[in-house]
């Protein structure tokens, strides 16, 4: 358990990272970063918003560790919050500009 970089190679950061989708309009970055802490250190949440502001429903969480992140994907998946069921998954990220 020792610091330092981990030889994850170049995917720093990703495996760190989760999707969670189905949010409630309702849904703040600080209620979706308070929810998902029950599986780890979260240290970064986002809501996804359109151009108007409005929440478009989905949003990305990262973790301190991966081990956190892989427990999001496996315990927080189908847990409720705001009354809706949320999904969690890997962030894979797509880099392609389209909208």
């Amino acid at each position: 358990e020792g610091e330092g970089p981990s030889g994850d190679g170049g995917a720093e950061g990703q495996n760190r990272r989760v999707y969670c989708g189905n949010l409630s309009w309702d849904v703040a970055w600080q209620d979706l970063k308070d929810h998902m802490r029950e599986s780890g250190e979260v240290i970064y949440a986002e809501v996804m918003t359109e151009g108007d502001g409005r929440s478009k429903g989905c949003g990305i969480v990262e973790y301190a560790t991966a081990e956190g992140a892989k427990e999001a994907i496996s315990t927080m998946t189908d847990t409720e919050l705001k009354g809706r069921m949320i999904f969690v998954r890997e962030d894979r990220e797509i880099s392609s500009g389209g909208g």
